[in-house]
């Protein structure tokens, strides 16, 4: 078996065993815990899962030419992770990805742009209320000593990513890429400001709009759709969440060039995104293709390297290590729970297509080096304080009125 022959060649940690469609099997690895049998389906199989592991794995899975009979998902791509540079290690996964287009960035032109949103973002509504928090937050959640749940982790990031835009009432706040609002409403909340959201999601503007509205903040929040480049106005903050992750690397310096003229002189802005702490790389090719299309993982060195000529200043960089692997399981045992009622609102491919999702993301963030960073930018040295202490004693007096504001509800 030629599939079974290449994951013993990678796999030093722990052990696969791999039955063909002859009922012939292999044990790949050293036959150490934790153990996977996965059972291959389809004359052909074994040959196409070696020519694109990365992508065609998954596509076996989603299509049941791959069922994994001890075990687990989780299990079988854990495996892979904490072996997956074994892989890279071999000259012909060296010389495959020189022919991935992917290495050579994402080109997300407007009208593009807004077809690959739609593409996840447009999905049904009902799939997000499965295991998203109740503020539908899609992105990492921030695991401080007082958030143990998955809501008050989100509550707990979105309180994070204030205390570093130093606010104050009134102010004028940028946000892009503004999802289901819940940020924006937040901000507007906390300070009286007032919140300009953007997004490119038909389906998450007409949320965001009917929640400003329920919320009674239609003064002083307007989401619209829109492309961020589409804008013109100059505000104090801008904040970005999970956004940038889709701006394509070949429109970085466009992205911070316009975040320079859309930010007032003493202005603050917080990018938060998905990145890489090792070499530049393109993205999954199964998340590229099925869930992400047009999707780019950063380096820093490539944030940096387009930060540079904008103008813009980097006052401070923090980086989230485990806090995505962490919301990504807790999203993962969400999905799975309500399993019966996902399949109803699509089928039995979609859910092991987002099955895959999830779980791939998580191993992503536990083995393969993924990480969130926050970076706040300025046009000017002088426009937050010398010190990082304004963020704690800011983030601790909001989170005791937010304690003191759930207490009275309650």
């Amino acid at each position: 078996m030629l599939f079974a022959g290449l994951l013993d060649k990678v796999i030093r940690d722990g052990s696969i065993e791999v039955i063909g469609s002859d009922g012939t099997s292999r044990i790949a690895g050293k036959g150490e815990n934790p153990v996977c049998t996965i059972r291959l389906h389809g004359r052909f199989t074994d040959l196409r899962l070696c020519l694109n592991p990365g992508l065609h794995v998954a596509e076996a899975y989603m299509d049941g030419e791959l069922t994994i009979e001890r075990g687990s998902l989780c299990d079988l791509i854990e495996i892979c992770a904490r072996n997956y540079s074994h892989l890279e290690e071999k000259w012909y996964f060296r010389l495959a990805s020189l022919f991935d287009p992917a290495r050579f960035g994402q080109f997300n032109p407007m009208g593009r742009a807004r077809k690959n949103v739609a593409h996840h973002y447009d999905l049904s509504d009902a799939l997000y209320e499965l295991f998203l928090d109740g503020d539908r937050q899609y992105s990492c959640a921030y695991f401080a000593e007082d958030a143990p749940d998955l809501d008050r982790a989100q509550i707990a990031k979105k309180r994070h990513l204030a205390s570093k835009l130093c606010l104050r009432p009134g102010q004028k706040i940028l946000d892009i890429g503004c999802g289901w609002g819940g940020l924006g409403l937040y901000l507007a909340q906390a300070v009286e400001a007032e919140v300009a959201g953007v997004t490119l999601s038909k389906e998450q503007h007409a949320v965001a709009v009917r929640r400003a509205a329920d919320a009674n903040l239609r003064d002083r929040v307007d989401f619209r759709l829109q492309d961020y480049r589409e804008e013109t106005a100059t505000y104090d903050r801008i904040v970005s969440v999970g956004m940038f992750e889709h701006v394509g690397k070949r429109h970085y310096r466009e992205f911070f060039r316009k975040v320079r003229d859309l930010l007032a002189d003493d202005g603050v802005m917080v990018l938060h995104s998905i990145g890489r702490l090792d070499r530049p790389a393109p993205i999954n090719p199964f998340i590229r293709k099925y869930i992400f299309p047009g999707a780019d993982l950063p380096s820093l060195s490539e944030v940096t390297a387009a930060i540079e000529p904008s103008g813009l200043c980097i006052t401070d960089v923090e980086i989230l290590r485990l806090h995505y692997a962490r919301t990504l399981r807790l999203w993962r045992e969400r999905f799975n729970a309500n399993r019966e009622k996902a399949a109803k609102i699509y089928d039995e491919r979609f859910c092991r297509m987002w099955e895959l999702y999830l779980v791939i993301c998580e191993m992503g963030f536990r083995y393969l080096n993924l990480m969130v960073f926050q970076i706040q930018l300025t046009k000017r040295l002088d426009a937050v304080p010398l010190t990082r202490d304004y963020m704690f004693d800011w983030e601790r007096k909001q989170a005791a009125a937010e304690g003191g504001k759930r207490q009275h509800a309650a």
